[in-house]
């Protein structure tokens, strides 16, 4: 992102603006949902969760989580300037954040913040919350999974809940993953699929790229249920 970003002022005007602008986004879009039984069922049953989406779909993430009855949430974010500015935007939405650096490319980095944020991670999972990952960011490549959430999901053996979002009309922006920000009263996709944990043994990055597979399939679904021009972004 630009420059600006890095100002800490800046950051607090730039993230209270995107704050107000998705408030009256997502309060004003009509969704068409697909199998959110599976999350509600997921809901109701409390313990801890893991939920994915692309990084693309982060502006329309706070959507598809109901705080009156979904487990509590936690977002892992980037220690990057960037990182700072979604975090301060989604933590004024009710989403706090675990920051941690993705630089390192090991199988406990890769998730979304090393071995201390995992560790962070894995605690507030044990004791009930649930964790938002965007499994291809901070930085790509887009709609490709790193290893990080099916390693967090086994650790602590919770289901994951996999989820495709879209709008029509949006914003698309200039970035590596052509992130879209939603305008207001548009037509919302959200397809929802749950999964079991992995177990022992299975091979990781081979179910990495499956759970990629899955999720672009349920993000291009929910872009056709709202009319949405599909994404550049190929899936792997």
């Amino acid at each position: 992102m630009a420059r600006p970003l890095r100002n800490p002022i800046m950051q607090g005007l730039l993230s209270g603006l995107l704050t107000a602008w998705l408030r009256l986004c997502l309060s004003t879009m009509r969704w068409t949902r697909e199998g959110q039984d599976q999350a509600e069922a997921v809901w109701a049953a409390g313990g801890g969760v893991v939920v994915c989406f692309w990084h693309s779909r982060v502006s329309l993430a706070p959507g598809c989580w109901p705080l009156d009855r979904a487990q509590p949430p936690r977002v892992l974010i980037s220690l990057s300037p960037d990182g700072e500015f979604i975090a301060r935007a989604v933590g004024r939405l009710g989403f706090p954040a675990i920051r941690g650096s993705s630089a390192k490319k090991t199988a406990l980095d890769k998730a979304k913040g090393g071995a201390a944020a995992l560790r962070d991670a894995l605690r507030w999972i044990r004791s009930g919350g649930g964790i938002a990952i965007t499994p291809d960011g901070p930085r790509g490549p887009a709609e490709t999974m790193a290893e990080g959430a099916v390693v967090l999901a086994q650790a602590a053996g919770a289901p994951i809940l996999l989820v495709g979002l879209a709008s029509e009309p949006a914003f698309r922006l200039k970035t590596w993953d052509t992130a879209l920000v939603p305008r207001p009263f548009a037509r919302g996709g959200m397809v929802w699929k749950r999964l079991d944990p992995p177990a022992r043994g299975v091979d990781l990055e081979a179910l990495a790229k499956d759970w990629a597979a899955e999720l672009s399939a349920l993000t291009r679904r929910a872009e056709a249920l709202c009319g949405a021009r599909r994404s550049g972004v190929r899936a792997p």
